[in-house]
C-alpha cells in the first residue's frame, strides 16, 4: 500500500513538475501541439518498436498486450533533454536548450511467478495491469517578425503558444500461452493557450492589437493491442530447460477515432500604452465559456521482433494515423494522414555474465522515418532519425533494475520553410520489485 501511495504522490507532482519544459518549438502551433512518442525510452533508442516488443521487466504501454509478459513490478520513470537548431527559408537560425519530466509508470503482474516456483506449477495464464502518466502534445513557441511600414515604422508581430495535454492510461493485459492481448482505457486532459499580438514600438500612443484564445480539453481514449509469439527453438528448450527461447514476437495495436469537448475563452482587444508606461484596453470582442467538440484520430500500428535468446534482437515497426478525421472546434484545422517506420533492436553479449558488467549491457541501435500530420506553406513535414542507447543493470534493494540512456539524432521539415535538427538526449529508471502479490508460507 505504502508504494502505491508514493506512486500516487509522484503523480501529483509530474503534472506540475511537466509544465516546465522550456520548449520553443514552431510546430506546436499547428492541430493540438507537438505529439509526445508513447514509447518508453528504452524502446525509442531500438527506433521505436512498440508493436511487437515485449521482455520480462520493460514497460511497453504501445501495445498493452506486452504487459503480459512481465515477470516482476515495474516502475519506469524517464527524462529528456533536447538541443535543437531552427532555420527558416531566408538562413535565420536558433537555437536552443530544453527538457523535462516525460513519464511515470507502474506495472505488474497479478500473479507472481516465484508463487508458480515455489509451488512447483506451471502456470498458462497470465493477468498483469498498469497505470501511466504521460505528455500527449505540448504547445511552446514564441515567435516575432519586424516588418517596415510605407512611412518608416516598425510594426511587430508577435506568437506565442502555452500549454499542452496530458493522458493517463490503466491498462490490462492477459496471457495464454503464446498469445497475448491487451487494453488501455485512458483520460486526455489539459488547457491550450494562443496569443497573437500586433506592436507598434515606433508610434507614439499606440494602439496594439491583441488577440488571444485558451481552451480545455477532456475526452476518453483507448488502445487495444495483441502480440503472438512464435517459439523457434521448441525441441532445444524441452531438452534444456534453462536455455533461452529463440523466437519471433508479432504484434497489432490501434484505436479508431476518439472524441474530446473543449471549453473555450477568446479575447480579442485594443490596448493603448500612455506616456507614463500603463495601459488601457479596450475590448473588442470577449466571449467565455463556448463549448465544443473535437475528434482524434484512429490508429493502426503492426510490427514483428526477432529475439535470439537473451543475446540480440531485432525488429522492424509500421504504423498508421488517420489525421485527415482530426477535429477541433475551438482551434479548426486541415490535417494529413501520416505513416512511421521504425527498425532496430539490441545487441547483449552475454547477460549471465558475473564479473564482466560491459557484458551484460544492452546496446541498443535504431532508425525512424514518419511524416507529420501538418503542413507549411503547403510543404509536407517529414521526420528521421538514429537513435542509439544503453541498457545498464544494476542492482536495486537486492533486486536487478536498469538504467536506459539514450540519444536520438534527427531532422524534422526537410525542404519545407522551417526546419529543424535535434539531438535528444534521454534517462530513464526501470525499478523492478518480484515481492508483491507473493504468497507467505509463514507469518
Amino acid at each position: 500500500m505504502n508504494k502505491l501511495i508514493s506512486f500516487v504522490f509522484i503523480c501529483t507532482f509530474y503534472v506540475s513538475a511537466m509544465a516546465q519544459g522550456g520548449d520553443n518549438s514552431p510546430f506546436s502551433r499547428f492541430g493540438i501541439g507537438d505529439l509526445v512518442e508513447e514509447e518508453f525510452m528504452f524502446s525509442r533508442s531500438m527506433g521505436g518498436l512498440g508493436a511487437s516488443y515485449s521482455d520480462a521487466h520493460h514497460i511497453n504501454i504501445v501495445n498493452p498486450a506486452s504487459m503480459a509478459s512481465l515477470k516482476s513490478t515495474a516502475f519506469d520513470i524517464g527524462l529528456y533533454t533536447k538541443y535543437s537548431q531552427l532555420s527558416d527559408a531566408d538562413g535565420n537560425e536558433s537555437t536552443q536548450w530544453s527538457g523535462n519530466l516525460e513519464y511515470i509508470s507502474l506495472a505488474f503482474p497479478l500473479t507472481n511467478p516465484l508463487n508458480d516456483i515455489l509451488e512447483r506449477e506451471e502456470r498458462d495464464l497470465h493477468f498483469a495491469m498498469a497505470f501511466t502518466l504521460m505528455p500527449n502534445s505540448i504547445v511552446a513557441y514564441n515567435i516575432s517578425s519586424v516588418d517596415t511600414l510605407s512611412d518608416g515604422n516598425s510594426i511587430i508581430r508577435n506568437f506565442q503558444g502555452s500549454g499542452g495535454t496530458y493522458k493517463f492510461y490503466w491498462g490490462n493485459s492477459m496471457k495464454y500461452k503464446n498469445l497475448a492481448v491487451g487494453l488501455n482505457l485512458g483520460y486526455t486532459f489539459g488547457n491550450i493557450e494562443y496569443q497573437r499580438n500586433v506592436l507598434f514600438p515606433d508610434i507614439a500612443l499606440p494602439f496594439n492589437s491583441i488577440f488571444s484564445t485558451d481552451y480545455s480539453v477532456k475526452g476518453f481514449l483507448y488502445n487495444f493491442g495483441a502480440q503472438y509469439t512464435h517459439i523457434l527453438n521448441k525441441s532445444q528448450l524441452e531438452a534444456n530447460k534453462g536455455l533461452a527461447a529463440d523466437k519471433i514476437i508479432f504484434g497489432l495495436h490501434g484505436h479508431t477515432n476518439t472524441s474530446f469537448n473543449t471549453d473555450a475563452n477568446i479575447y480579442n482587444r485594443v490596448e493603448q500604452l500612455t506616456n507614463t508606461g500603463s495601459s488601457i484596453d479596450t475590448l473588442g470582442s470577449i466571449i467565455l465559456g463556448e463549448s465544443g467538440e473535437g475528434t482524434l484520430p484512429a490508429s493502426l500500428g503492426i510490427g514483428a521482433t526477432y529475439f535470439k535468446g537473451k543475446k540480440f534482437a531485432f525488429g522492424v515497426n509500421f504504423t498508421t494515423t488517420s489525421w485527415s478525421s482530426y477535429k477541433n472546434e475551438a482551434n479548426p484545422e486541415s490535417l494529413k494522414n501520416t505513416y512511421k517506420i521504425s527498425a532496430g533492436g539490441y545487441i547483449r553479449p552475454d547477460y549471465k555474465s558475473y564479473n564482466n558488467f560491459l557484458k551484460r549491457t544492452f546496446y541498443r541501435y535504431g532508425a525512424y522515418y514518419k511524416t507529420d500530420p501538418r503542413e507549411i506553406d503547403n510543404k509536407a513535414l517529414t521526420n528521421y532519425g538514429v537513435t542509439f542507447g544503453l541498457g545498464l543493470p544494476f542492482v536495486y534493494q537486492r533486486k536487478i533494475s536498469h538504467a536506459n540512456l539514450g540519444i536520438d539524432l534527427g531532422r524534422r521539415g526537410e525542404g519545407s520553410p522551417l526546419s529543424e535538427t535535434f539531438a535528444r538526449m534521454t534517462l530513464s529508471f526501470t525499478f523492478n520489485d518480484d515481492e508483491w502479490f507473493i504468497k507467505r508460507k509463514y507469518d
